[in-house]
């Protein structure tokens, strides 16, 4: 931060691997484009490369591990309360790959966001590149959503897209579009923080004005 005030909007950031997502928020939240705090980041998996990325900026981390736990229930209570200990304003998950239960959604209706790597409502769940390619698509891209029981399926709130060359691997894919998550991810918990983000009623409000089933779509030049 610019100053020795910490802003007081608390961010709990869910994460499963390197954090490179992550590491956008939190440079985001160091230039006051994001004016809250990230209080917490918890991984289901250890020692992974995104808890080392928090601790160098200072944030407390968290293991919950999945594999300790004998339900998806009892992992998804464990993760609920050690996230309520630190009263979130907003829940981000950056490349959390566990499958939420609904109990859990609910517990953070309209203050939980995710990032998927398609153009939502397209390519729900994984292996999205190579669905993409296969399909002989001509554009990819990420969606911000809000989160609900279904998978993928909240509201989108913002969308970037990217071209798909005809020798694109799903690697090469995937390396361009993660490019455009790191500047759409920022933008959305930027509008949440500010209090222009909402979302009520499986809609997502930006202004009060709803947002269509497809998202804003990112632009790049002007940075929206």
């Amino acid at each position: 931060m610019s100053t020795g005030q910490k802003p007081t909007f608390r961010i709990v950031v869910l994460i499963s691997g390197s954090g490179s997502n992550l590491q956008s928020l939190i440079d985001a939240c160091d230039n006051n484009q994001i004016k809250a705090q990230i209080t917490a980041v918890i991984s289901n998996k250890p020692s992974v490369k995104g808890l080392d990325r928090a601790t160098t900026a200072n944030i407390p981390t968290l293991v919950i591990d999945h594999r300790d736990f004998s339900s998806r229930q009892e992992f998804d209570q464990h993760l609920l309360e050690a996230i309520q200990n630190f009263s979130p304003d907003l829940v981000i998950l950056a490349g959390f790959m566990r499958i939420l239960t609904s109990n859990f959604v609910s517990q953070f209706e309209g203050k939980l966001l995710n990032i998927h790597p398609s153009l939502l409502p397209a390519y729900q769940g994984l292996d999205t590149h190579k669905r993409a390619i296969d399909a002989g698509d001509s554009k990819a891209g990420a969606t911000v959503h809000f989160v609900t029981p279904e998978l993928d399926g909240g509201p989108p709130v913002l969308q970037a897209e990217v071209d798909i060359s005809p020798t694109d691997s799903p690697q090469d894919l995937a390396a361009r579009v993660l490019t455009m998550e790191h500047k759409i991810y920022p933008t959305a918990a930027q509008w949440f923080c500010d209090g222009r983000l909402t979302s009520q009623n499986g809609k997502a409000f930006l202004d009060g004005v709803v947002i269509g089933e497809n998202g804003i779509l990112f632009d790049i030049n002007n940075e929206r």
